[in-house]
């Protein structure tokens, strides 16, 4: 009885999972194709370079303060010493709290991204959920950020037509 119980549950989770529609994404196909995503990530390659080129200017700053007290520390008294250890230490200190503003978790990249790039995923993400609403689609995955997948039937695969729904012809 029991294994007549357990065939009856597994043959309806198969039957309830068979029903539903899945389809497949290439993000990177996508954002490819969109001429507003390529230029705001030029963009912040751009700034990012140039934000970087800043830090380490700061860093390199640092770097000759420390040699050039190593070649003199002979000849400081150990005020001058302490003096020079000093300013080493305040340089580095500015070079990691540059680093910090431009390149940490809530830093000026992070938010530069999030103004540059967050409307145009937002507008993928709602032509995505428009062609899935129409053509009934329970799931959809991005084939460009899930290693688990493995094969996919190129039918599944709704990117042109989610690029036609945002306004670019294939």
């Amino acid at each position: 009885m029991r294994k007549l119980l357990s065939l009856f549950v597994l043959a309806v989770f198969s039957a309830a999972a068979s029903a539903q529609k899945y389809a497949l994404i290439d993000m990177e196909y996508i954002m490819g194709n969109i001429p507003a995503y390529e230029r705001a990530s030029e963009q912040l390659n751009q700034t990012s370079r140039k934000w970087q080129a800043e830090v380490e200017a700061v860093d390199q700053q640092a770097k000759t303060l420390y040699k050039n007290y190593q070649n003199e520390a002979a000849f400081l008294s150990e005020e001058q010493k302490k003096d020079r250890e000093q300013a080493i230490v305040d340089k580095e200190k500015e070079a990691a709290e540059l680093k910090k503003k431009y390149f940490g978790p809530q830093g000026e990249l992070y938010k530069k991204r999030v103004a540059l790039l967050e409307p145009i995923q937002d507008e993928i993400y709602n032509a995505v959920k428009s062609v899935a609403q129409l053509r009934g689609y329970q799931l959809v995955l991005d084939r460009a950020s899930d290693n688990g997948i493995i094969f996919a039937s190129p039918s599944i695969d709704i990117s042109a037509e989610v690029l036609s729904r945002l306004g670019y012809a294939e």
